[in-house]
């Protein structure tokens, strides 16, 4: 892709934080370039958009043949690599890409990032801060919490798709594999749900489940 069209978005880095990225992006109806090492991940992303690349190649060179250079706004999603995630901030940065942005795992990390002259995205501080914010604001459910590297508990937010169908119909628990909780409903928390309760617009689902799973019921509504 040499050309690509006005405001498009680039991924680099197709892990929990860029795919769900990516995803929200071309959801939204944006032009999105995804690049990533693992053919699977990319391969996943080609349901979002045509313009997704398998490549372990992170050079400048490669950057620029795949069209890099073209975004308007960049997100380098490599976070445990900090090396690689560094060479390759500065090579989008070196292609002159308007509005880089770059995911840190610590302040030393960060601070390398911004000298070369990305902005710095801390997801993990940054959804503790989230938290925190909302606890002391009520004492709701958590809109996400990690219990492990594969279980979580997560809001969910109704959409018309699923409006006005029961619990037991929706049957989540042998589609996706996970259970609900608890419903949120005008300011209320409600535990003990009835399969004939049927879901409402303004609703919340808390879902507790593995974290792909919770993407994929989440994406497929």
């Amino acid at each position: 892709m040499r050309n690509a069209k006005p405001s498009t978005f680039g991924v680099i880095g197709l892990g929990r934080f860029g795919s769900a990225l990516a995803m929200s992006l071309a959801e939204a109806g944006k032009d999105v370039i995804v690049v990533d090492c693992n053919e699977e991940k990319v391969r996943e992303l080609r349901h979002y958009t045509e313009y997704a690349f398998v490549t372990d190649n992170l050079s400048k060179e490669a950057l620029q043949e795949i069209g890099i250079q073209n975004c308007d706004t960049v997100i380098v999603c490599i976070g445990e690599k900090i090396d690689i995630s560094i060479l390759t901030t500065l090579n989008v940065v070196s292609l002159g890409v308007p509005h880089v942005i770059a995911k840190a795992i610590s302040s030393d990390h960060g601070t390398v990032l911004e000298k070369i002259g990305a902005e710095v995205v801390y997801p993990e501080r940054d959804m503790a801060l989230r938290l925190g914010k909302r606890l002391i604001a009520n004492n709701n459910f958590l809109d996400f919490i990690s219990l492990s590297n594969e279980v979580e508990i997560q809001q969910i937010p109704v959409t018309d798709r699923i409006a006005g169908i029961s619990v037991e119909r929706l049957d989540i628990r042998r589609k996706y594999g996970l259970n609900i909780i608890a419903i949120e409903s005008n300011g209320n928390t409600e535990t003990e749900i009835s399969p004939e309760y049927r879901i409402r617009k303004d609703d919340i689902l808390v879902v507790i489940g593995k974290m792909d799973n919770i993407w994929k019921f989440e994406h497929e509504i």
